[in-house]
């Protein structure tokens, strides 16, 4: 008897540190950090550039490249194998297939909860953040319910609905639904969070200043910024003094879930201008991105290293944008002939364009030439052929004359054709190539470190990696 009642408590003992060991392993403090448009490509060309700036050939590793977890993902959506980013948004948010430009839905328009949504009802603070604007694709899809990603006033509404912790963003990009043009006043989306209990800081300083006392809070960049450029932060090339950052939004997003930690927290992070700079071709731009990606999960990884137990850190991509090769047939790469690009191709064309109003359209080719020297290193720290010089003044001659100017267009910009030859050319002198200016149906990377990070291992289609997220911090759903 006593040896029978001995053999039951030990097993009872046993199956309690069983279920103390199962309980602490679980992640209670979960980072989502989604690179928009970061193929394995964008990572690989990003840490062989970074060696090429030290005199090396080889790679030199990020941060979350080292992470010990690390595998790829299939990112086709329900109706397309070249997924959108809404599509693409919602596998990684929701764990659903869904048709191109839907948000928060199946394919048949069905709404479903995100990992977001999980957290929340699970007790978990909630925090959803980007670089480009909070109603687009990637944080939407944590939070709204769309069969249009274009529906940005509606998507703002659901914001409120689903009443998240922390938002971060540059902004809103139609807060009176001016998109609608019924002739309808409707009411900004400013006044309705605040009549929802948001507090609204513009700009890191003034979180810092508003977060004591708040108790949900949205954190845009300045109205300044705002006016200037709504849809995003700048790129990491062009960043001034003042700018809004990534690594900042990180910090304030941890900051303020951390108000309670013992309820644990969830924050995606998107980084939203990899997919920009990949739109555009621009890969000086691109591999910044990456960097300033890098430079926010770094941001996180100062709390893991505080709470290795209790933290898991998940990176990924929605899907590939560009179809960057690292390589254009040569053997050879010259990737450190990007570090003399010093703008994007977006703000050289700002530049160009004040040089219009200058010389009241009339620009001596004298003065496009110091400005290609003095933010593409041409004719300085990058020697051009007699034929790519020749290919920028037959560009100059056309585009300064006097007719009209055909902008180049990719999808989130509109450039001068002189700013977007110099990119091709210096592209081209880093043999860096591009397939397209849309998405691709490459792999994207997944990495992982923290509780549970064991769970992404092996190839896995998009949609697993919210579910595993649930399943390692133990979300019901």
């Amino acid at each position: 008897m006593y040896n029978s009642m001995k053999r039951i408590s030990l097993i009872c003992s046993f199956l309690f540190m069983l279920l103390l060991s199962v309980q602490a392993q679980q992640a209670k403090y979960v980072f989502y950090f989604i690179g928009d448009g970061m193929g394995v490509n964008q990572v690989q060309g990003t840490e062989m550039y970074l060696s090429e700036l030290k005199g090396e050939i080889g790679i030199t590793p990020l941060l979350f490249t080292q992470f010990p977890y690390a595998t790829m993902a299939t990112t086709f959506s329900a109706t397309n194998g070249v997924t959108d980013s809404a599509a693409a948004g919602t596998a990684l948010a929701t764990g659903n297939k869904t048709k191109n430009g839907a948000l928060g839905v199946t394919k048949d328009l069905t709404e479903v909860g995100s990992v977001a949504t999980w957290a929340k009802a699970n007790g978990y603070r909630v925090g959803v953040s980007s670089s480009v604007s909070i109603d687009h694709a990637t944080p939407a899809a944590f939070y709204a319910h769309q069969g249009s990603r274009s529906s940005y006033y509606n998507i703002g509404l659901d914001l409120i609905e689903a009443n998240f912790d922390f938002y971060a963003a540059s902004d809103f990009l139609d807060p009176t639904n001016e998109k609608a043009k019924d002739g309808k006043t409707y009411e900004s989306l400013y006044d309705l969070t605040q009549k929802a209990g948001f507090t609204l800081a513009r700009g890191y300083k003034d979180y810092l200043k508003k977060a004591k006392k708040a108790e949900k809070m949205i954190l845009f960049q300045t109205e300044k910024a705002s006016e200037k450029d709504r849809s995003a932060i700048p790129y990491a090339i062009d960043r001034q003094k003042g700018d809004m950052t990534l690594a900042e939004i990180t910090r304030a997003g941890i900051n303020f879930l951390s108000k309670d930690l013992s309820k644990g927290f969830f924050l995606m992070v998107e980084g939203g201008k990899i997919d920009w700079a990949g739109h555009s071709n621009d890969a000086a731009t691109n591999f910044r991105e990456v960097v300033d990606l890098d430079e926010a999960i770094k941001v996180a990884y100062e709390f893991y290293a505080q709470h290795p137990d209790e933290t898991l850190i998940v990176v990924t991509a929605d899907h590939e944008t560009g179809g960057i090769s690292i390589g254009n047939g040569s053997y050879n790469l010259n990737l450190q002939a990007l570090k003399s690009q010093k703008m994007s191709e977006g703000e050289f064309t700002r530049v160009v364009n004040g040089l219009r109003a200058k010389y009241k359209n009339q620009v001596p080719w004298e003065a496009i030439q110091k400005a290609l020297k003095e933010h593409f290193g041409f004719w300085d720290s990058v020697q051009l052929s007699d034929k790519q010089e020749a290919r920028l003044k037959a560009v100059y001659d056309k585009s300064f004359g006097n007719q009209p100017v055909n902008l180049e267009k990719t999808l989130y910009s509109q450039d001068e054709p002189i700013s977007s030859e110099a990119k091709r050319i210096l592209n081209s002198i880093a043999n860096v190539g591009w397939t397209s200016g849309g998405h691709s149906a490459g792999y994207v990377p997944v990495y992982a470190i923290g509780a549970n990070a064991e769970l992404f291992q092996g190839r896995m289609d998009n949609t697993e990696i919210p579910v595993k997220i649930a399943e390692a911090a133990g979300y019901q759903h």
